[in-house]
């Protein structure tokens, strides 16, 4: 098919999966996101935990990237990268982020926005060692989001780690950890025919998660 600006405009595809009324959600939005999150898991979706977090410097200048999703609870949302990328960088500038999660065989949204903080040491070291040691010497080879002349840098700095460490424990890198994300602002979007959507917001205001309806 010829790519035409016409072919893109008609791409479209009406929702008619499930509905999402006031009534339906908890009162607590974790809560009410873990039960989207089992459906995600239960339905047998490729990687549910795929989300697109959101930064900005400290000018206010947007970035974007997909990321694992690697624990939540009433505290918040945990994922883990390298402190020294773009990322690392922002959120060091500007700690106010949010995250997208999209699942579309779901018909389904999830905005969550709010303030970010470091995860402990201690967290940052357990979920580092409880990864696969081929990842573990990635996060440490690669000075992430840093321009490097070629591939085969990164590769030959890999093989050296991956000889040194070979029977020894590798330690966490002080530059790589995880960081948690507090939620102030949570969307709910359930997808409806004719682009009338359901959004059902909550709001922490004192603590306190106020329940809204927004328009479509």
């Amino acid at each position: 098919m010829e790519l035409t600006k016409e072919n893109i405009q008609n791409l479209r595809q009406d929702y008619r999966a499930a509905e999402l009324a006031e009534s339906d959600v908890d009162k607590n939005p974790i809560t009410q996101f873990g039960k989207w999150f089992k459906d995600a898991i239960d339905a047998k979706l490729y990687e549910p935990n795929v989300m697109t977090l959101a930064t900005a410097s400290l000018s206010g200048k947007p970035s974007s990237r997909i990321l694992l999703l690697k624990g939540f609870d009433d505290n918040g949302f945990v994922f883990f990268t390298n402190y020294n990328s773009k990322k690392g960088k922002d959120l060091e500038e500007n700690p106010q982020a949010s995250m997208q999660f999209f699942w579309p065989e779901l018909e389904r949204q999830v905005r969550i926005e709010g303030t970010i903080t470091k995860t402990t040491a201690e967290a940052s070291t357990a979920y580092f060692h409880s990864r696969p040691k081929g990842s573990q010497i990635g996060a440490t080879a690669s000075p992430q989001s840093t321009v490097i002349p070629n591939r085969e840098i990164l590769e030959t700095r890999v093989n050296e780690l991956t000889a040194v460490y070979q029977e020894m424990e590798i330690p966490r890198p002080e530059h790589w950890g995880g960081y948690i994300l507090k939620p102030e602002h949570i969307e709910f979007w359930q997808g409806r025919p004719s682009r009338l959507h359901d959004r059902i917001t909550y709001t922490s205001v004192n603590g306190v998660w106020t329940i809204n309806r927004l328009a479509p």
